[in-house]
């Protein structure tokens, strides 16, 4: 091919949709001293492709900080690590499904789950919650399939759904974002991990597949998600197939073999079967050894070529190095005690090649060989320098006022707005309490919490949030992405929790613009310095760790419409013990309310300049160090009692979030805003200033001691909201506006 004229190559290379640029062919063909085979430019296309090789990110990620005195396992393998009690560790995993969910909305959703859950299992743990942050445009049946697919798969598979958010803008119309996260729990002695052990050195190991049979679904996948989208979206084939009942039997019979290795006292290197398939499953596991397998082996379907066995990304499939001293218990395992060639056709076990000393990467097909490198070549990917260019805002404040006497109807407006009215119809749809070890639902307070370890008499929670506002990163990524690590950790302190780590979804436009990638490189810079002022507490030299995550790109139409940057992060927190974790809702008549932070002319990217037809300009810029002591100072208040519920300031400002904790308590409120700043009264309610609306124990306010701490007013038993010489509104009015909207 490369003795043909650059075009043709060019044309020869999107026929066969290998998404490999010339220069990028010609540097695999004189690394390996020879012209590659078909085989071999499937590989580097899965492999050297941005979702694979994050060879526009890597350079820029190393910012990030990883490591703490509680990490156990930073970002390298499928999930990262965290301690969490006695022997006990949290693991956590962060993906995106964006590009397969535009296409085909439900199965792009389900295995974006499906493959979530692989990264937690393959580390021998057990699966104990999902999360799906979501952003959508306008298109119903993109909302819909999505949604369905989240659920279609979750819950079969018998795993609880702990929440995420959901924004609506514009800039998603032609991509919507579908970001995955699993959380699970393990044994720090149980830990397992992806790379072929160091006694592969002394005794023979062997490369086994286990799962659904190979077929042609999700063929190139990897360069699918890290395409501009326009130019594939009639390429669902590269979107894979869900089978969520399999994948229940697969982790059942998982579980049966992490006690079979234990007993036999024996290594294993297990990984999942996801992006770039069998090439970057079976490539990425060798580490410091060398792979052979042959691709007739490999359980499947008729007539596939061994460029599509290598390639395609079926589902529901691990890859494990194992001794040959277990082998014949591991096919036995899964083929006879849990039957899977019964549950799924041709679905097995099965032994498709070893492990070798030179660490070469070697495939056969039938016989023949059709790969031969070297495996660094394969796994080590490349690298570019991209390109910045520091993009103006072009927004200014709006000069409108809304005066106060349509402040009922702005109140109205805000709340009834999609990205602030209930999101019930959402989470209603998943199972959140399956394995019965819930105790804060998704709606129920700003972030979920689960009891992992109750069954065992230990009361310890994990909390999860997860959060980014889109329309902050058109004025400025950079605030953005402080806001946004800033929000998720406040959101877990509002429940009694400490954060403990953060993962990240970082979802960007095309990196070969260099707007886009100024964006990206902003972002990462805005998560780094909020990780460092937002310290692990008690730890004021240790950063809060990003213990893994993922980079998406090329989120941008063929006409060149990218969507708005959107730093996902998940925060995950500990509460030592569940009975005194909060919730939001108001829990009685007569409590003092009070305000945690001043209120500041902060409304660019706000609900209620959006109500208004507007973007704004001024965004959050907060004061760290004050956020800081205030979060610390929370999670204590709340762990003595002082605090009954508590609810941070974000979308829809104060008002929105007063308003919510009113609804859910049934309850009413009276407040008086006239000493809590000197900006406008419309801007004082709605401005998204970060802060806290708490609910205090009678008789202790002299406990709230925090920076910028006013007394507002009280809970109330009529419905209603009152603020003084302003409005007075019944909650039933406000209830009707806040669930009636989608």
């Amino acid at each position: 091919m490369l003795k043909k004229g650059d075009e043709e190559i060019k044309k020869e290379l999107k026929n066969l949709n290998i998404s490999l640029t010339l220069d990028e062919v010609r540097k695999i063909s004189k690394a390996i001293g020879r012209e590659p085979s078909i085989v071999e430019l499937y590989i580097f296309n899965a492999e050297w492709s941005e979702h694979c090789s994050y060879k526009s990110s890597r350079n820029v990620l190393k910012m990030l900080p990883t490591k703490a005195p509680n990490v156990v396992l930073g970002p390298g393998e499928d999930a990262g690590i965290v301690r969490l009690f006695d022997k006990y560790c949290l693991v956590v995993a962060h993906e995106s499904h964006n590009h397969p969910s535009q296409v085909l909305p439900y199965e792009g959703a389900a295995t974006g789950i499906g493959g979530i859950v692989r990264d937690i299992n393959c580390m021998g743990a057990e699966v104990i919650g999902v999360c799906d942050p979501l952003r959508f445009g306008e298109n119903e049946y993109i909302i819909k399939g999505v949604i369905e697919g989240v659920g279609g798969y979750g819950n079969p598979l018998g795993v609880p759904n702990l929440g995420g958010d959901t924004y609506f803008n514009s800039s998603f119309n032609d991509n919507c974002l579908v970001n995955v996260i699993a959380l699970g729990l393990v044994s720090e002695e149980d830990i397992i991990h992806s790379k072929i052990p160091d006694c592969a050195k002394d005794i023979p190991y062997s490369i086994v597949i286990i799962g659904k049979a190979t077929d042609a679904s999700g063929f190139c996948g990897a360069s699918f998600a890290s395409e501009i989208l326009d130019s594939a979206k009639e390429r669902k084939e590269a979107v894979q197939v869900p089978d969520p009942f399999l994948k229940n039997v697969l982790f059942k019979a998982n579980k049966e073999l992490f006690r079979l290795i234990k007993e036999k006292n024996v290594e294993i290197a297990f990984k999942d079967l996801g992006g770039g398939g069998l090439a970057c499953g079976t490539s990425e596991i060798g580490g410091d050894f060398g792979i052979e397998i042959e691709l007739s082996l490999v359980p499947q379907i008729e007539g596939l070529l061994p460029e599509v066995i290598t390639c395609s990304e079926t589902q529901e499939r691990f890859i494990m190095a194992v001794p040959d001293s277990i082998i014949d218990d591991v096919l036995k395992l899964y083929n006879e005690d849990w039957e899977l060639p019964n549950i799924s056709e041709k679905a097995s076990a099965a032994v498709i090649g070893k492990v070798l000393k030179e660490p070469r990467y070697i495939l056969r097909h039938n016989g023949k060989t059709v790969c031969d490198l070297p495996v660094s070549l394969v796994v080590g990917g490349i690298s570019y320098d991209r390109e910045e260019m520091p993009i103006e805002c072009r927004y200014e404040e709006p000069d409108q006022e809304i005066g106060t006497k349509n402040l009922k109807d702005a109140i109205l407006n805000v709340i009834s707005h999609p990205n602030v009215s209930s999101k019930k119809w959402i989470y209603s749809s998943y199972d959140m309490e399956v394995q019965g070890k819930t105790v804060i639902r998704p709606g129920e307070a700003d972030s979920s919490l689960i009891a992992p370890l109750i069954e065992k008499g230990i009361s310890v929670g994990v909390a999860c949030s997860c959060d980014c506002n889109p329309l902050q990163g058109r004025i400025d990524p950079y605030l953005q992405a402080v806001n946004a690590v800033l929000e998720a950790q406040r959101n877990v302190a509002s429940i009694g929790a400490t954060p403990v780590c953060l993962t990240d979804c970082l979802n960007y436009g095309n990196p070969e613009k260099p707007e886009a990638f100024w964006q990206f490189k902003e972002g990462v810079r805005g998560i780094t310095d909020a990780c460092k002022e937002l310290w692990l507490k008690d730890y004021p030299e240790y950063p809060m760790p990003v213990v893994s995550g993922n980079v998406s790109f090329y989120n941008e139409s063929s006409s060149g419409t990218s969507i708005d940057p959107s730093p996902i992060i998940a925060c995950f927190g500990i509460i030592r013990d569940i009975s005194k974790a909060i919730t939001m809702e108001f829990k009685d008549s007569g409590n003092p309310i009070f305000l945690v932070g001043e209120r500041k002319d902060e409304l660019g990217a706000s609900v209620y300049y959006q109500t208004l037809g507007f973007v704004g300009r001024n965004i959050p810029k907060p004061d760290l160090e004050k956020e800081r002591e205030n979060i610390h100072k929370i999670i204590e208040l709340i762990n003595d009692g002082f605090i009954l519920s508590c609810h941070d300031i974000s979308d829809g400002g104060m008002i929105t979030t007063i308003i919510e904790m009113a609804i859910l308590g049934d309850l009413g409120a009276e407040i008086d805003i006239e000493g809590i700043g000197t900006i406008r009264e419309d801007k004082r309610l709605f401005s998204e200033t970060p802060g806290f609306i708490l609910e205090v124990k009678k008789g202790y306010e002299g406990k709230i001691k925090l920076n910028q701490a006013y007394h507002i007013g009280y809970t109330i038993p009529e419905k209603k909201l009152i603020i003084k010489d302003l409005i007075d509104i019944p909650i039933d009015t406000l209830k009707k506006a806040w669930m009636g909207t989608l």
